[in-house]
């Protein structure tokens, strides 16, 4: 699967670990209780597990 530049709109991130869960190597959840981005890029399905719609790729 292909690979993409992704971000996280903190606003809208609840913190439930979906990304993470789903994409350990691609998301953790951080000492703020939310989701971070790990090296900046993430499978190109990743932005759909979010519930929220947190995960954006970045243009």
């Amino acid at each position: 699967m292909a690979r993409k530049k992704v971000k996280i709109d903190h606003s809208l991130c609840i913190g439930c670990g979906c990304c993470a869960g789903t994409y350990p190597d691609d998301f953790v959840i951080g000492d703020s209780g939310l989701a971070e981005v790990v090296s900046g890029e993430a499978d190109e399905e990743a932005v759909s597990v979010c519930p929220c719609g947190a995960i954006s790729e970045e243009e």
